[in-house]
């Protein structure tokens, strides 16, 4: 499967997890209060922003408060909700059934035996199959599956067997749970199946998240506990602020770079091993006073500049290199870079090899959107209209679907792509 980067919503997130890929089963372990609805609710408005369609199956919440949750819902082909929950954990109570009195603008499916897994099985294979690759799936609570299906091991066998399904689709797909309420056993048998694992808890009146599992990832950071803070709506990881522009592994890299000197070279100075030497420049383990201090002596440098942090920058100032290290596409003759992912809009940098074609999957179907060609000649069908493009000419778009992206030159091409 390619590893092409997906973005969660959260910016803080992205940087504290190296951000979600195409595949992963996103499994949260989450305690009273900590809030996991805003982590759900920024993933999908960043999916309708990238034009992907959403399947929310819901066991745990009615429909009229998962709707409340989830603003701006594009339109009922991009999105469906599987109510299990009026017919299950509501048992179809008046105050849930009502809901359906007056019908909905949107695709909400109300399941009439939720507890009959194969019934449900089927249902959600069924959508599955109606839809186009790539969408994005949210399960409100394993646990409620657990509540409804009777035990945990039935649960388990239909976690095991959609959860390969679901990466063999190339979706994304978050699974929420409530970690006090299932066995250590049972998540244990979750986390050796999933590619994620995120941990949501609530210490002295402060809220934590830490990884339990990140398939691939290099960074180690990410399974320490960080404090997060929510404030209108959002979520920032206030450690990933204060600490995300330094680290002692990267310096070290650099400057050892900087001498001409490999890992191994450096390893025998200092009398350590090379293992040592990469597992702390990726900042797997952090050196000791004393294996610092000869390192610096070996490299020929002081603590003082080993130590010191570049001043900030500018928060309005995105510079190349920052750019280059945010790979979100990586396919035949195509790359993808993101330069910006705020709210209410995402820019990406395209790169286009002689004659490499982009599918309309790559570009957002809907909202506004706009190709400016940095460089190369292009050639773009939109609505069944074909035109040429030259270096410095735009495109944009509002309601038309862009079909095809091709390069036409001998050389590559760049797109900037921004959507608002």
């Amino acid at each position: 499967m390619k590893m092409t980067r997906i973005f969660s919503g959260i910016n803080d997130l992205d940087d504290l997890t190296d951000s979600l890929y195409v595949g992963d089963n996103v499994v949260w372990e989450v305690e009273a209060g900590t809030s996991p609805e805003i982590f759900v609710s920024s993933f999908i408005r960043q999916s309708f922003v990238e034009g992907r369609n959403v399947i929310y199956v819901s066991f745990n919440k009615s429909p009229h408060t998962i709707l409340q949750q989830i603003i701006g819902v594009p339109s009922r082909d991009k999105f469906v909700l599987l109510d299990c929950f009026t017919s299950g954990k509501g048992k179809n109570d008046r105050a849930f059934t009502k809901f359906y009195d007056n019908g909905t603008d949107l695709n909400v499916v109300r399941v009439d035996d939720p507890a009959n897994i194969e019934k449900f099985t089927a249902l959600l294979n069924s959508l599955e199959d109606s839809f186009q690759s790539g969408g994005r799936y949210v399960f409100d609570s394993l646990t409620g599956m657990q509540d409804l299906w009777g035990d945990e091991n039935r649960t388990h066998k239909f976690f095991t067997y959609i959860c390969p399904r679901l990466y063999d689709l190339g979706t994304v797909a978050y699974w929420l749970l409530e970690k006090d309420a299932h066995s250590q056993k049972f998540k244990a048998n979750l986390r050796h199946i999933t590619q994620v694992v995120l941990e949501l808890f609530k210490r002295k009146d402060r809220l934590w998240i830490k990884a339990l599992k990140l398939e691939g990832r290099p960074n180690r950071e990410a399974f320490k506990p960080h404090a997060y803070e929510i404030s209108e709506g959002a979520i920032s990881i206030t450690s990933i602020r204060k600490e995300a522009h330094f680290d002692i592994g990267t310096r070290i890299k650099h400057l050892r770079a900087k001498a001409g000197m490999s890992q191994k070279e450096l390893a025998e100075r200092v009398n350590l091993t090379p293992s040592f030497i990469s597992q702390m420049e990726s900042n797997q383990i952090t050196p000791s006073l004393h294996s610092f201090m000869q390192i610096c002596n070996a490299l020929g440098v002081s603590l003082s500049d080993t130590l010191e942090k570049k001043p900030e920058e500018a928060q309005w100032l995105i510079r190349k290199e920052k750019v280059f290290s945010r790979e979100i596409i990586k396919e035949n003759g195509l790359r993808g870079f993101s330069v910006l992912n705020s709210d209410g809009m995402s820019g990406t940098l395209i790169f286009l090899e002689p004659y490499a074609k982009v599918s309309n999957q790559i570009i957002p179907s809907e909202g506004q959107r706009l190709l400016y060609l940095l460089k190369g000649d292009v050639s773009v069908v939109i609505n069944a209209e074909g035109s040429r493009l030259r270096a410095g000419d735009s495109v944009y778009l509002e309601r038309e679907a862009l079909s095809l992206l091709k390069n036409e030159g001998g050389d590559s091409a760049e797109i900037l792509l921004m959507q608002a």
